[in-house]
């Protein structure tokens, strides 16, 4: 099965913790260049210190927000016009904050639809080409698996995660011809500091202490435990690889069976 990674390069998106991290260090440790890109220089500075190099790798880092759609477009374009090609992308940032979705402002709505769907089409758009010229793409998305099971508490992120995924499906059909594939990851309860936040918010509206949220949340999940990040990685990894050259278009949950459904 072939997964080495030599001579590509990933945008890692998110990848100063995290998903993120553990993401750019499992591509990196398979022989890829890696690209780090997130908001804060210094936690990209430390990850980029972590980056596996033994093969001769190349790491760099693009510092932008995604809170801020013109930022990104910015900094991925002058990424390209500086001569820079990726064959991998890793669409990855934090969630939007929990509530419900009737309890949702529009303004939550829109800034989740620009940080998460808007910033996507950016990057891809940015980098599609170079992949088209190599004949060689993996465009892969870090959601939830709310796309194909709601979570409770969760409307803005029900909605916004529903939004990508078709976008994804769309994608995947137009760049297949070109050696392109595009799929999502649906994490589960993922041990990351996006679930921490989940856990101590639970806790503060139920008056449970934090130990019995988290227990209960891992009660609801067959494998009775939360992912590790690298567990995330590594589906990730398998997908970016050429072995996975005929996997396009799926969302693949990676949950320990917690969504009730195929």
């Amino acid at each position: 099965m072939e997964t080495n990674l030599s001579n590509l390069r990933a945008v890692v998106c998110g990848s100063s913790q995290g998903i993120g991290r553990a993401v750019a260090i499992e591509l990196a440790s398979l022989g890829a260049n890696i690209t780090l890109l997130a908001r804060n220089p210094k936690r990209l500075a430390a990850v980029s210190a972590e980056l596996d190099v033994s093969s001769g790798q190349q790491h760099n880092t693009i510092v932008a927000d995604f809170s801020d759609t013109a930022q990104v477009q910015q900094a991925i374009s002058q990424f390209v016009k500086d001569g820079n090609v990726a064959e991998i992308l890793i669409n990855n940032t934090g969630g939007p904050p929990g509530g419900s979705a009737l309890d949702a402002s529009i303004g939550e709505f829109l800034a989740a639809f620009e940080s998460h769907l808007i910033c996507n089409q950016h990057l891809v758009q940015a980098l599609a080409p170079g992949m088209k010229s190599r004949n060689y793409g993996r465009i892969i998305n870090v959601i939830s698996t709310s796309v194909k099971q709601p979570i409770v508490g969760l409307g803005v992120s029900n909605t916004i995660r529903g939004a990508v995924a078709n976008w994804s499906k769309t994608l995947a059909n137009e760049l297949g011809p070109f050696g392109i594939t595009v799929n999502n990851l649906l994490p589960g309860m993922t041990q990351t500091a996006r679930l921490d936040s989940i856990i101590r918010n639970r806790a503060e509206k139920t008056g449970l202490p934090p130990i019995q949220v988290a227990e209960n949340m891992q009660n609801e999940i067959p494998a009775k435990r939360f992912a590790e990040p690298a567990e995330i990685a590594a589906a990730i990894a398998f997908l970016a690889s050429p072995a996975a050259g005929y996997i396009n278009g799926i969302n693949l949950p990676v949950d320990g069976g917690r969504t009730q459904c195929l």
